[in-house]
C-alpha cells in the first residue's frame, strides 16, 4: 500500500525511466486527450459506485481516479506542490 505522495513519486519515476510494458508510460504517450477521457470515465465509475455499490468498490474506483489524475499532472509537468497550492 502506498500513499498519495508515494504514488506520485513512483509514477514520476516511471515517466522518467520509461520501463518497457508500463501502463503509465503507455498512457503518457497517448497524450492529454486520452488521459482526460480516462479521468472522465473513472469519475463516472466513482459516482456510480457511490450510488449503488459497496464502500470497498467506491474506494477502488476513487484510487483509480487518483492514479489517472496524477498521470495527467505528470503529463503536464506539474508537481504535487503545484496542486497543494490550491488545497
Amino acid at each position: 500500500m502506498k500513499n498519495f505522495e508515494e504514488l506520485f513519486a513512483e509514477l514520476s519515476q516511471k515517466a522518467k525511466d520509461r520501463p518497457e510494458g508500463s501502463g503509465t508510460v503507455k498512457e503518457l504517450d497517448a497524450g492529454i486527450h486520452t488521459i482526460g477521457k480516462k479521468i472522465l470515465e473513472e469519475a463516472g465509475e466513482v459516482w456510480i459506485a457511490a450510488e449503488y455499490e459497496s464502500d470497498e468498490q467506491v474506494a477502488l474506483e476513487a484510487s483509480q481516479l487518483i492514479y489517472h489524475l496524477q498521470v495527467m499532472l505528470i503529463a503536464r509537468g506539474l508537481t504535487l506542490d503545484d496542486l497543494y497550492r490550491y488545497l
